[in-house]
């Protein structure tokens, strides 16, 4: 029995079941897009911007900032917008604007992990939908032969088996998504503390 046989015969839960998968492979495509290109090299960065702000200043750094992608440059360029204001000014901006980036970078998880709960909820709803759709069968025949019992089980499980291989690919992509959001966070906090030193090495130079 290929595939497309099995999914026939699964019933009208296994469409939902393929929605869902449709839906939770659309999202990892656009977060694994996302957090690549939010993805650079901090510590070649970070000494891009010290190289920046000894050679041309603030204003140097601020460019360098704005024309780089990724989150780490955008609160870098938070940060250096308030450098005027006072070091706690620029770490209070630095903190805000981290708090917009972790909760962009964390967009779309909370569906990828609807999809792996509603997915078996669905194969296991689609089984015992089966299963009574058998022994309604079974009734009817007034007979509990072999063939019936044991085709009406197994059309009922398929719906179960597609649901937990749907939530199985769903939660690996999931939870290597979370594992580049939680790497991201740290180089974000790592160069935050490094990049507020500078500044007051900086202030402290004059």
């Amino acid at each position: 029995m290929n595939f497309l046989e099995m999914f026939n015969k699964g019933g009208w839960a296994m469409w939902p079941i393929l929605a869902l998968l449709v839906f939770g492979i659309a999202i990892s495509l656009e977060r694994f897009w996302t957090l690549s290109r939010a993805s650079v090299n901090t510590r070649r960065f970070l000494s891009t911007i010290k190289k920046a702000l000894g050679e041309g200043g603030v204003d140097a750094a601020t460019e360098v900032c704005a024309n780089t992608r990724g989150p780490v440059a955008s609160i870098f360029h938070a940060g250096l917008l308030r450098v005027d204001r006072g070091i706690e000014h620029v770490e209070k901006a630095i903190m805000n604007a981290g708090s917009i980036e972790m909760a962009f970078l964390e967009k779309g998880l909370v569906w990828l992990g609807t999809v792996i709960s509603v997915a078996p909820m669905l194969g296991f709803l689609g089984t015992v939908w089966g299963m009574v759709e058998a022994f309604r069968a079974i009734e009817q025949a007034n007979d509990i032969s072999p063939s019936i019992v044991a085709g009406g089980i197994s059309t009922a499980l398929l719906t179960t088996l597609f649901g937990l291989v749907v939530a199985i690919i769903i939660q690996i992509a999931n939870n290597y998504f979370i594992s580049r959001v939680d790497s991201l966070i740290v180089d974000m906090e790592e160069s935050s503390v490094d990049f507020v030193d500078t500044l007051i090495e900086m202030e402290k130079k004059g």
